[in-house]
């Protein structure tokens, strides 16, 4: 297999890398060939932050949108055609310090220094998208897109002061206008689609779904959160890659009268963000999906059809009654979410078909709806349960119900019997008791470093019981505040 070049802008000039195979880390080249070793190898997982880099790409108004992703689970190829910010690229060539380093230094934010470089470039990223735009930065959003980044040192007060006081600084601008004109120069640079190319990117859904028919053992990357803890921890090896992220049909998101449809290569910070426009209750629990590096980078078809037990968008999407299209070069289908999945990481998906949209109802009159995450830390971790319940009552009635469930089952659940008895049912207490013994019953969980089974059908009856609590008017309930035997008086 022939791998193709490799060009992205680094430091104001385009960069051009041959050979790199097509399972190679961007932290590999980053650290390997490149020799920009700022950005630190931790967990090589994506969990701790210290590889974060920042991408830029055209945001099709004129300038550039900004991510900070973890380098240690994004491949290399993946970055192709876009900006790289590391934290060896941010003071100025006269050594004058960026806003956020100086701000970290201010504050006192940095003790062993080994996760810095993580946190200054989850700090430029919220420069550039923040403050270079005239936003305030909270101490709220700084927690948010400090989520993803671990310190074990100094703490993260100094860190979340920091995060306040680039402000503060005196500005420091990028030169967009420098860096697009050098993106249209690789892009112009088409490397092709050769059937002999180890990394393919095609940009049009018609060359992916032929792509995909002539190399259906090519592995399929959207996002790659998970695909490369498979190379990083299971030394797992592609000979071939079809990235599926550049299809500009599967990066739209389109309101409809009836529906949202996001494409499947939408990133899972762009999706919450369609999803929480409509429902702002969902808020609190899409900033509790992983850390906003991984967001930034992973998306929603990927996490659909990964099709994890403990993944916690689809217990969501159940909930909201999402639909799914598969799409070939022999045509189209469309099922419910739940009905995607056959086994533990097993779909319906044949070998030439791609999961192309989710097809998600926007919300009704008299929707009530909550999803709840348990998980041991708060921030940054996955869950032991995750459940998500929407009802839509009409005078005090229930006059439909949809349940997801995560963490309880091989594959993400539809909790029907419990819908089922809920259903044209007056909602009230007693029905609420009947149900969480329902719910409890419907599922036989395993035992894992977790949680217990017994565990996670308790706690399957208790969320039932606070979601009862809060369609009551009890806002923001805790397990801790339930009751073991039923629902406390």
């Amino acid at each position: 297999m022939n791998n193709p070049v490799l060009e992205f802008v680094h430091r104001g000039d385009i960069v051009s890398l041959s050979n790199v195979p097509p399972t190679r880390t961007l932290l590999q080249v980053l650290r390997d060939d490149l020799g920009l070793t700022a950005s630190k190898e931790g967990c090589n997982e994506g969990d701790c932050g210290a590889c974060t880099v920042v991408l830029g790409e055209p945001d099709g108004l004129g300038g550039l949108k900004y991510s900070a992703v973890n380098s240690c689970i994004r491949l290399a190829h993946a970055i192709h055609g876009m900006v790289l910010w590391t934290a060896q690229d941010l003071s100025a060539a006269d050594g004058t310090l960026h806003p956020v380093q100086q701000a970290l230094l201010d504050n006192h934010a940095s003790q062993c220094g080994f996760c810095t470089p993580g946190f200054a470039m989850s700090l430029f990223g919220m420069y550039q998208n923040h403050v270079c735009q005239g936003r305030t930065i909270s101490r709220n959003l700084a927690q948010e897109a400090l989520s993803g980044n671990l310190c074990r040192c100094t703490g993260y007060r100094p860190i979340l002061d920091a995060a306040q006081h680039m402000a503060k600084q005196p500005p420091q601008s990028v030169n967009e206008a420098d860096l697009l004109s050098k993106l249209e120069l690789i892009k112009s640079n088409i490397r092709g689609l050769e059937a002999n190319f180890s990394y393919k990117t095609p940009t049009r859904l018609a060359d992916l779904l032929a792509l995909r028919a002539a190399h259906p053992q090519a592995q399929i990357v959207a996002g790659g959160t998970d695909v490369v803890l498979w190379i990083n921890k299971l030394h797992k090896d592609f000979a071939q890659v079809l990235d599926t992220t550049r299809v500009a049909e599967l990066r739209e998101i389109r309101t409809e009268a009836q529906a949202l449809h996001i494409g499947a290569a939408v990133t899972l910070t762009d999706a919450f963000a369609a999803l929480t426009a409509e429902r702002s209750q969902l808020h609190s629990f899409v900033t509790r999906f992983a850390g906003l590096p991984v967001r930034n980078a992973g998306t929603l078809g990927g996490n659909v059809a990964n099709g994890s037990p403990i993944g916690d968008a689809m217990p969501l999407l159940i909930a909201l009654r999402a639909r799914v299209v598969l799409m070939s070069v022999r045509g189209t289908r469309e099922m419910a979410l739940e009905s995607l999945y056959t086994g533990y990481r097993q779909n319906v998906l044949a070998a030439d078909e791609v999961l192309t949209r989710i097809v998600v109802p926007r919300p009704q009159a008299g929707e009530f709806l909550r999803v709840y995450k348990v998980s041991k830390r708060l921030e940054d971790d996955i869950s032991a349960v995750c459940l998500a319940l929407q009802l839509r009552l009409q005078d005090g009635q229930v006059m439909d119900a949809a349940i997801g469930v995560g963490g309880v089952a091989a594959t993400p659940a539809r909790a029907c019997q419990t819908e089922a008895a809920l259903r044209g049912q007056v909602w009230t207490r007693t029905l609420v008791e009947q149900a969480m013994a329902t719910l409890r019953n419907e599922f036989q969980p395993i035992s894992d470093m977790r949680a217990s089974s017994s565990y996670r059908s308790q706690v399957l009856g208790h969320l039932l019981q606070r979601f009862w609590l809060e369609s009551q008017g009890q806002a923001e309930v805790s397990l801790a505040t339930l009751s073991l035997e039923g629902l406390a008086s």
